[in-house]
């Protein structure tokens, strides 16, 4: 069940997100999280509200949600990277570096 080459799809998505932050474009989700008038409180509380539906589908077992919460984490947790001038190479280092 474990599939090691995940890392280009996330790149891939990150790699976009950057491209959102460089050059806004009209009707991009992205875009509409990043100008925000909350600016970067906009996209932490979107990581909060995700966490907490992926926190209530994990505990109530249902799968579909639970796959669905996460991506949506995941997703908000990329750009609050890419808006704290973290890279998708500086995570991958520093778990990495955990593993040693």
């Amino acid at each position: 069940m474990v599939m090691l080459n995940n890392t280009d799809l996330l790149g891939e998505l990150y790699a976009v997100i950057d491209d959102r932050f460089n050059n806004p474009r009209p009707g991009s989700y992205v875009t509409s999280l990043v100008a925000d008038k909350k600016g970067i409180d906009r996209i932490l509380e979107k990581i909060g509200e995700e966490s907490t539906e992926f926190i209530i589908a994990v505990k109530n077992g249902n799968h579909a949600r639970t796959r669905e919460e996460a991506a949506d984490l995941l997703f908000h947790l990329l750009v609050a990277m890419r808006a704290a001038g973290i890279s998708l190479d500086d995570l991958t280092e520093e778990l990495r570096e955990r593993r040693k």
